[in-house]
């Protein structure tokens, strides 16, 4: 098994214990210890053949049975009994807003309802507001939480919720006495897909911002309304997509904010470290304050409250606890890359095969964005579906970049392609087509659902190939849409380590592949990553930043992203890289590339 589903399986058992009534500890050791495998950078199944899999914080020797178990055998009896003793129907239960494993578990015992269609019906009859603990309003939220469910998935993608985020926010702070605003939670961490929002204002006059808050146009339905805090349903279209999720405002006094900021912001494991070593200073930390009954310690920001617990202060991106707590307490944490380092990017489409914009308009795009280059790479001939370039269409390509080369000021096309990794792991051009490129992504577009091995050895096969310079979007996933195809990622970035190839950030926000873990693993490895929009329109370029946000979570400094070279670097590194293998193959003056 892999980490992911040593992690998951260790997540659900947490899960089916809770279902049970067992006790909360041991709910939480399995949760907990599905989080630890998840963001391992090690190999998983390395650290238990060497026995080392002792040596991970917060896996004690019962746990470590069970993950050794699971990676050794991939099954575990003791799971499969669970699931065995609990109704399926209990699990989906749980994504209904507001319904815990308490209440499901009540209402499995004394209705012995087992799915959500079941629960629905009950409701209908009026059965659930009879129940001791529930009552009209619960079965009403009850309702009103399965109808969501069954319109609206309960997570949204990172582009769908900040958007409108940002919108709340620029019209709450136009209310008088807002002194300072920000989305907190998982937004401001930057986690690919979001919950819910959390916004904290800092104001003096709380009921003024809370009237206007629960007002706005964008909300549905008002689900709380307090003097200090409100929640609502928001329902607004991002990219022409319909989204809808909860949105919780609180609002806080000036001494107050810093701390509630740091509080709301996340995550729950770091904070919990935060507390710990408030503690063990004898004070106490909370959303409100730090100190003592006696004397509170003042921060006028998050950096005060970091210093004074003798840490450098954490950007929140790196607020996970996968280690940046012992790397602030070295003052070590690195200087996160910004979107205003990307100096261009590589991998864009065109109308010669699936992009909407011409070569021209996306060239005037890159140049309103004040870039230095921009990539070019449209399909290869076999992807069809994607009007894959022929060899003589790349040919008639070159003639027109060259062309517009001798156009533009300020900005270089460059000459690339996605080429596709066939079902071998041989690339989808010939050699001396290939050698006319100024770079390669090599990318898997077909084959799917190729075993975990043969997937593997396909892109390993593809990465060793001297033509290919970077790997593109290596999981091809498409988040809250479908999974990954199986592929053993950490094989597949040592593989790049081995060949110097670069892998791809593709920041296109329903992708975010390569993922901030195997990012952090990557640059843990010396491998390059590059930052690129796989954009198929002029708009669809301002995705790099959302790649910029993997990277800054994934410890990304401004020199491990290759696009972040100014032209007469990235010109000089791509042409020692075509060379070296030119000459290896014997293809050094046949290369129809223009060298600049």
């Amino acid at each position: 098994m892999t980490k992911e589903e040593v992690a998951a399986a260790l997540d659900e058992i947490g899960t089916l214990l809770e279902l049970k009534g067992e006790n909360p500890f041991r709910c939480n050791a399995y949760h907990n210890a599905a989080r630890i495998i998840q963001q391992l950078e090690d190999n998983l199944q390395d650290l238990v053949a060497s026995g080392k899999l002792s040596e991970i914080r917060g896996i004690g020797d019962t746990m470590q049975e069970k993950i050794i178990t699971l990676v050794t055998t991939g099954r575990l009896p003791f799971l499969e009994e669970l699931r065995s003793s609990i109704p399926a129907g209990l699990v989906e239960m749980l994504r209904i807003p507001g319904l815990g494993p308490k209440k499901v578990k009540a209402l499995h015992d004394q209705l012995h309802i087992s799915s959500v269609a079941e629960l629905q019906a009950a409701c209908q009859r009026g059965e659930i507001a009879r129940l001791k603990g529930f009552g009209e309003k619960t079965q009403q939220k009850i309702l009103e939480g399965i109808a969501f469910l069954q319109t609206q998935n309960q997570r949204v993608r990172l582009d769908q919720a900040l958007p409108l985020a940002e919108e709340v926010m620029e019209r709450l702070r136009r209310v008088a006495d807002v002194q300072d605003i920000a989305v907190c939670g998982s937004i401001r961490r930057r986690r690919e897909t979001i919950h819910d929002i959390d916004i904290l204002v800092c104001s003096s006059h709380p009921e003024a911002v809370m009237d206007v808050f629960i007002q706005l146009p964008q909300v549905e339905q008002v689900l709380a309304h307090g003097k200090s805090k409100s929640s609502v349903r928001l329902s607004g279209y991002v990219h022409g997509e319909k989204v809808s999720l909860q949105a919780d405002l609180r609002v806080v006094t000036a001494p107050q904010y810093p701390y509630a900021l740091l509080y709301f912001t996340g995550s729950k494991e770091h904070t919990v470290r935060l507390r710990q070593r408030a503690l063990s200073r004898g004070w106490t930390l909370n959303e409100y304050m730090m100190g003592t009954d006696k004397q509170s310690i003042p921060a006028r920001t998050e950096a005060d409250i970091y210093a004074a617990l003798d840490l450098q202060y954490v950007p929140p991106e790196l607020r996970e606890d996968t280690g940046e707590i012992e790397a602030a307490e070295r003052h070590e944490l690195p200087t996160l890359i910004e979107e205003s380092d990307i100096q261009g990017v590589f991998h864009c489409h065109t109308t010669a095969s699936d992009g909407m914009a011409t070569l021209e308009e996306m060239a005037q795009a890159a140049q309103r964005l004040g870039w230095q280059y921009l990539g070019i790479a449209d399909h290869s001939q076999s992807l069809t579906v994607a009007r894959g370039l022929s060899p003589e269409a790349v040919r008639r390509q070159w003639e027109a970049i060259d062309r517009l080369n001798g156009q533009l000021s300020g900005l270089r096309l460059l000459k690339g392609t996605e080429v596709d990794i066939l079902e071998d792991g041989t690339l989808d051009y010939p050699e001396e087509l290939l050698a006319g490129f100024d770079y390669v992504v090599a990318s898997v577009h077909t084959r799917f659902q190729m075993s975990r091995e043969e997937m593997t050895a396909r892109v390993c096969k593809a990465l060793a190939h001297p033509a290919v310079t970077m790997l593109g979007h290596p999981t091809g996933r498409l988040l809250l849409r479908r999974d990954g195809y199986k592929i053993d990622l950490d094989a597949v970035i040592r593989t790049a380590a081995q060949h110097g190839k670069m892998i791809e950030i593709n920041a296109q926000p329903l992708r975010l592949d390569l993922d901030w873990l195997h990012v952090k693993q990557a640059r843990n490895l010396g491998v390059p990553l590059v930052i690129n929009p796989d954009a198929h329109s002029t708009h669809e370029l301002t995705f790099y930043r959302y790649g910029v946000m993997v990277a800054r979570r994934g410890w990304l400094q401004r020199e491990q992203v290759f696009n972040t070279r100014p032209l007469a670097a990235v010109l000089e590194e791509l042409h020692r890289r075509k060379q070296a293998w030119l000459s290896n193959v014997g293809l050094a003056g046949k290369s129809h590339r223009r060298h600049h």
